[in-house]
């Protein structure tokens, strides 16, 4: 198992660019691009047997002009803002369209308009009522929105000259609640009770920010558990996990209890009983269905069972979080909006939430839920199997740590050994942590290399394969 380590140069601060008062955004521009991870079952799961990890890939692009080229803030024509929606290959166009729809809504737009106001920016995205018909909040034009938020975000940080991790952390608690839409949330938490959270967590602040710079934060790995691998794949990359300095692995389950009990059994042996491992069943089961097949895998002590059925089937899962106890229910990944897990939590539905970077709304959004777990005591460890998603929400989960949750307890981020290479500013992950990103921005920038061999259909890898995705 490989552990990303790139060159100190590519992820050495770099100063904040000049961006005159006049600046704007000249365009929004989105790529489809996919990546053939089916052909080697990487990324195989029992609901999703043949994914080819994917990107709608979005860039706001300013007249800013060349500020240097430094630590991936510009692209060829000056600053720009870089973010992706996540999906798995056919239906990626679909969202590519979506983002698109988004053009009118920042084109012509001064940049101190959106990185001056993101809360605003945010919220008039999501609220244009046409498009907010789709929804409403949820699906295709959510995620696209996300997208174009998040690039925004990314702009912001490069401004700044900060990680996003960084960026967020520095700002007040009175700055992070305006970023945030309490509509629908005040039930659960209201804007004061955010804001005790926030300045509660100021104490000791700049103490976690120093131990993050130093040690990073704690991650597990899925690199070992696709449900196409062979069982000796299985074996090998366990093996290598625990010596790769990771505690926690998680296994992709639910296509067969028998094939789940042997999978469980083999990888317990390999790794001792010391090791924490979770299993994943990717939405597979019913309710009843969960119960039984985790009954099944108890014996070889599973940490925790995420998606065990659909994450819209709030009580269900509260149902089988009861059942199931002491084996933990973790949930997030598809949830499609901050008022679903703000009625899982109230439900009392979910021990761990595994929030996506992509799923939701953008930054702002996740910066609800991140309260909402707070308020609840139900820790965060954000899902990251898929192109991207670890080198984003690396940076949601340190500011949870350093300026939310103020604590690593029952907290460990995801990671998965693939396609980091195609990033200017790739994950680094050592000893089984993350190391925190110090290069500006989201760590969302496309190498160019790879925006010329994996578009798709017409970028040279898939003309190699013939210009077609998974059948």
């Amino acid at each position: 198992m490989t552990q990303v380590q790139p060159d100190e140069p590519a992820t050495n601060p770099a100063p904040a660019p000049a961006v005159g008062s006049g600046a704007r955004i000249v365009a929004l521009d989105c790529y489809d691009v996919r990546f053939p991870t089916s052909l080697e079952h990487d990324g195989s799961d029992a609901m999703n047997p043949d994914p080819d990890y994917s990107a709608a890939y979005a860039v706001l692009r300013t007249d800013a002009g060349d500020v240097g080229g430094v630590g991936g803030v510009t692209g060829a024509g000056g600053l720009e803002g870089h973010a992706l929606c996540f999906t798995i290959g056919r239906g990626n166009d679909v969202v590519v369209a979506a983002i698109k729809a988004l053009r009118e809504h920042v084109v012509g737009t001064p940049v101190s308009d959106i990185i001056g106001d993101l809360g605003g920016f945010s919220a008039r995205m999501i609220g244009d009522s046409q498009l907010r018909w789709l929804g409403p909040e949820k699906g295709v034009m959510h995620m696209a929105i996300g997208a174009v938020v998040n690039a925004a975000w990314d702009l912001a940080a490069k401004v700044e000259g900060k990680p996003l991790w960084r960026f967020l952390a520095d700002m007040t608690p009175e700055q992070i609640v305006e970023l945030v839409d309490f509509r629908y949330l005040e039930d659960a938490i209201t804007r004061d009770e955010a804001l005790a959270i926030l300045r509660a967590a100021e104490e000791g602040k700049a103490g976690r920010i120093a131990e993050l710079e130093r040690a990073g934060f704690p991650a597990y790995t899925t690199t070992p558990g696709w449900i196409g691998y062979s069982d000796e794949k299985l074996a090998e990359l366990s093996r290598q996990a625990v010596a790769d300095g990771f505690r926690q692995i998680k296994l992709k389950v639910g296509a067969n209890v028998d094939d789940d009990m042997r999978r469980l059994r083999l990888t317990r042996d390999v790794v001792g009983p010391d090791i924490r491992i979770a299993v994943d069943a990717n939405q597979r089961w019913g309710v009843e269905q969960s119960k039984t097949a985790i009954a099944a895998l108890t014996p070889w002590n599973p940490y925790w069972v995420e998606e065990p059925t659909s994450p819209d089937e709030i009580v269900g899962l509260a149902e089988i979080k009861k059942a199931i106890e002491p084996v933990k229910v973790a949930v997030g990944e598809h949830v499609a909006n901050r008022v679903i897990f703000k009625q899982i939590l109230q439900a009392g539905a979910a021990d761990v939430l595994t929030i996506d970077a992509c799923r939701v709304a953008g930054v702002n959004e996740n910066l609800a839920i991140l309260l909402l777990a707070a308020k609840f005591g139900v820790p965060v460890c954000p899902h990251a199997g898929g192109v991207g998603l670890c080198e984003m929400v690396q940076h949601l989960a340190m500011f949870d740590f350093a300026g939310v949750a103020g604590t690593t307890d029952g907290r460990v981020l995801e990671y998965v050994d693939h396609l980091h290479e195609h990033f200017t500013d790739p994950v680094r992950v050592v000893a089984g942590r993350y190391l925190a990103p110090t290069a500006p921005g989201f760590s969302t920038t496309f190498r160019s290399e790879t925006l010329r061999g994996y578009e798709f259909p017409n970028g040279s890898v898939w003309q190699q394969l013939g210009g077609e995705s998974a059948p």
